[in-house]
């Protein structure tokens, strides 16, 4: 018993190390998802533009346990500006092999996607100096149906991630 909780002692501190020294990050948060995400729902965030002058990479992040039971993800993200300009795009994430094992990294059921919104195709600098808000919420259907799904399951935390950019 003794090694047990010293093994999972030792992981937890190498957790938090790793986590910890994450010198990329520039923003990172998470929003946990109740029991299921339900259609209207939206995880909000809120930050200060980093500078005008780098190039950053923005993600958005979730954590998805086996009661997922698509092979991918709708998303309607809104990233608002501070001068009152919004920008909503809807993107679609593939979120299982064809095999139907769930991507992502994790060990366990639960699994981690770092999923790209911005700065994957060209550089994205923040153009205004003040407070952002993006906006995150799902838009699943099944196959051939007209209305959403109106409480997605397997999905525990939504998050946005901003990075500087690698040069």
């Amino acid at each position: 018993m003794q090694r047990k909780t010293n093994w999972l002692l030792l992981a937890l501190v190498n957790l938090f190390l790793v986590t910890s020294c994450d010198s990329k990050a520039v923003y990172d948060e998470y929003k946990s998802v109740p029991d299921k995400w339900h259609k209207d729902s939206i995880a909000s965030f809120n930050f200060k533009a980093p500078d005008t002058i780098r190039n950053y990479n923005l993600y958005v992040n979730l954590r998805n346990n086996n009661d997922y039971a698509f092979s991918n993800l709708f998303l309607i993200v809104e990233l608002n500006y501070p001068n009152g300009k919004a920008v909503t795009d809807t993107l679609e994430y593939k979120m299982a092999a064809p095999n139907g094992e769930l991507l992502g990294s994790g060990f366990t059921d639960i699994k981690e996607n770092k999923l790209w919104y911005r700065g994957y195709k060209s550089p994205f600098r923040f153009s205004e100096n003040g407070d952002y808000r993006v906006d995150i919420q799902h838009a699943m259907r099944k196959n051939g149906e007209v209305n959403g799904v109106e409480n997605l399951e397997g999905i525990t935390d939504v998050g946005f991630r901003v990075e500087q950019a690698q040069k």
